[in-house]
């Protein structure tokens, strides 16, 4: 079994490897042409985008390798290069090519090593202690540094616990950065807003000054009293949690606000509800929910409602095990193709 889950793991990674090349290809080929002249075509086309991702100094190296190699092939001899050494030469030179851009990989996956464990000190590491509520969170990044967004913290030393789950808009590195602004903001805007919907409007105007490329994020993000259960809520262009009542009742917290990051003067508006004993609030990305398997279908809305349902009056923890359980296992070997993060929340 380790050898078959090395296996597939490899075959994973080796497809995300080329999938950059593979949309070049796909978009500069076009529909499939059968002919004679296609298998050049294709060889052209993978070499062009090989070029297009080396520098230019390695660029020229890479080409005089090449007709070095050709001039061996061709018996094309100049002064004293015979064909031995014009093929050591060609061998030689794609050695140091590929030291080069292998020395270029160790140093940028050492550098998003280090990003990944920043990252790793933005988000809590465990839930917060808070009398009669119990926490637990997950996330899985798609790729090493992710996008997605978790954070449960008390206010005040006994004001409101502030919840919340959000999602920038693409992956990788550009997105980690723009959730690194996004949580300092919302630590920083925590500390000095007054209620939930003037942090909300302070928030989108940050994130508005910091957004780029027409990044936006969708978020939720609430306020819950320890004491009373009351819930002030809102939900900007997020996928809205789910809630399970005691007595097994479903609802969804649904408020139609925009993403932050798109329109500078919008006006967010909050929900209020409240969370009784033993009610469980499910927030989640839409990594969740949009997870594929190897036939390309959906994890679902409804797969995640049907969990909710089922569940019992366990801790939070065991809640969220049993999602992430469901959702590993409808996913198989299927490569993830967007961050995970899921957060249950329950009150005792």
């Amino acid at each position: 079994m380790e050898v078959n889950e090395l296996w597939t793991q490899f075959k994973i990674e080796a497809g995300e490897s080329s999938r950059l090349y593979r949309q070049d290809l796909t978009a500069r080929h076009g529909p499939v042409v059968r002919s004679w002249t296609r298998p050049f075509r294709v060889f052209g086309y993978l070499f062009s985008s090989v070029l297009q991702k080396l520098s230019p100094a390695r660029r020229v190296f890479l080409l005089l390798t090449v007709v070095i190699a050709l001039m061996a092939i061709l018996h094309v001899h100049f002064l004293i290069f015979t064909q031995g050494v014009e093929f050591a030469i060609a061998f030689g030179g794609l050695l140091v090519l590929l030291a080069l851009i292998l020395g270029d990989h160790v140093s940028m996956q050492r550098d998003i090593e280090i990003a990944r464990e920043i990252q790793r000190w933005l988000v809590p590491r465990r839930p917060p202690n808070v009398p009669g509520i119990d926490v637990a969170f997950s996330t899985r990044p798609a790729k090493t540094v992710g996008g997605d967004y978790y954070d449960a913290f008390l206010r005040e030393s006994d004001g409101p616990l502030l919840i919340a789950v959000a999602d920038v808009s693409g992956k990788s590195v550009p997105a980690a950065m723009m959730m690194a602004t996004f949580q300092a903001s919302l630590r920083t805007l925590a500390n000095s807003s007054n209620s939930l919907s003037e942090l909300v409007a302070n928030l989108n105007r940050q994130v508005c000054a910091h957004s780029q490329n027409g990044r936006f994020t969708t978020a939720f993000l609430a306020e819950l009293n320890p004491n009373t259960g009351d819930l002030a809520f809102l939900c900007a262009g997020h996928n809205p949690p789910i809630l399970r009542r005691a007595n097994g009742a479903i609802e969804r917290l649904k408020s139609d606000n925009m993403p932050f990051g798109i329109e500078l003067s919008e006006t967010y508006a909050t929900g209020l509800t409240r969370l009784n004993p033993q009610d469980l609030l499910i927030i989640y990305t839409d990594g969740v929910t949009e997870a594929w398997n190897e036939d390309h279908s959906s994890f679902g809305d409804a797969r995640l409602l049907s969990i909710a349902e089922a569940t019992g009056s366990e801790r939070a923890a065991m809640t969220l095990s049993n999602i992430m359980r469901n959702l590993d296992e409808f996913v198989g070997a299927a490569p993830q193709h967007d961050d995970i993060t899921c957060m249950v929340i329950r009150r005792s």
